[in-house]
């Protein structure tokens, strides 16, 4: 049954070291506040989850949280590098870490595949490509109606999920609107799912019937974290924070600087400052 906890007590319940982990959004709805309480409770040995890691994987790779990571593109989006996540691929700082690289399509596959409780996903992909012969679990199969080769991959079953999503209601139900990128597949493949809302309303009966719904049985846990996933945006609320993003190529840039901001702005904070960090942003959405 779904409950609605703090954010901490939600992290401390459903994460745990070793745990394959995905922290899900795409261009809006990143679960900010989520990998921030992460890294305050000091998780290690994570595999590290998410078709577009971002600011947060950086963040996260850069405290020594992670052991792998699975995705299908790495960077700072619409700015260049994860100078962080480099310096751990390339130098072993602050650990290595295991990487496994995929295609969008093979990662947006093998999530539908672990949301229908299957045990892999088998798709036309990755010709043409090298990533096969760097990654042993992109493998081929032979249609047997049509004897066509098509690719195959695991399918991607984290132990918990989390997402930011707009609203929940008091019935633990959770509304997601705009772009909703891989969320829904990642909450239904997961063993646990905690979400992070702007808001929790009385019902959605006043809304329309195909707004992406997840049903209160797919969530273990809901926190209400106003601003919970700046500097990204959330549609309907606030806008997304440009100057963040290009803020931290200067600041993930140098290892000292980086752990200087991070225990500034994440170590010595907690979810609830985030509302602060998106009033200046909320006019424009």
């Amino acid at each position: 049954m779904v409950k609605f906890l703090s954010l901490s007590e939600a992290v401390a319940e459903n994460l745990n070291d070793g745990d394959t982990v995905a922290f899900e959004g795409f261009t809006h709805l990143i679960p900010t506040a989520a990998a921030h309480e992460a890294i305050r409770q000091g998780f290690r040995e994570l595999t590290l989850i998410r078709m577009t890691p971002d600011l947060i994987y950086d963040q996260m790779i850069g405290m020594g949280m992670a052991r792998k990571i699975v995705f299908s593109y790495v960077g700072n989006p619409g700015v260049g590098l994860l100078r962080r996540a480099r310096d751990a691929i390339e130098n072993g700082f602050p650990r290595e870490i295991e990487i496994e690289e995929h295609s969008h399509a093979g990662m947006a596959n093998a999530y539908e595949a672990g949301a229908a409780g299957l045990p892999c996903a088998v798709f036309r992909g990755y010709r043409g490509a090298g990533l096969a012969a760097v990654n042993p679990n992109i493998k081929s199969v032979t249609c047997p109606f049509t004897g066509e080769v098509l690719a195959a991959v695991p399918a991607i079953k984290p132990d918990v999920t989390f997402i930011h999503a707009q609203k929940a209601d008091r019935k633990g139900n959770v509304l997601v609107e705009g772009i909703i990128g891989i969320q829904k597949e990642a909450v239904l493949a997961a063993k646990r799912a905690v979400v992070s809302v702007e808001e929790v309303v009385d019902s959605f009966d006043d809304l329309h019937p195909n707004l992406t719904v997840l049903p209160n049985w797919t969530i273990a846990a809901i926190a209400v974290v106003p601003g919970g996933s700046h500097p990204s945006y959330t549609h309907g609320y606030y806008v997304r924070d440009n100057a963040a993003y290009l803020e931290w190529d200067d600041i993930a840039a140098d290892r000292d600087r980086f752990q200087a901001w991070m225990q500034k702005n994440v170590i010595d904070k907690s979810a609830d400052d985030f509302a602060a960090r998106v009033e200046h942003l909320r006019t424009a959405a």
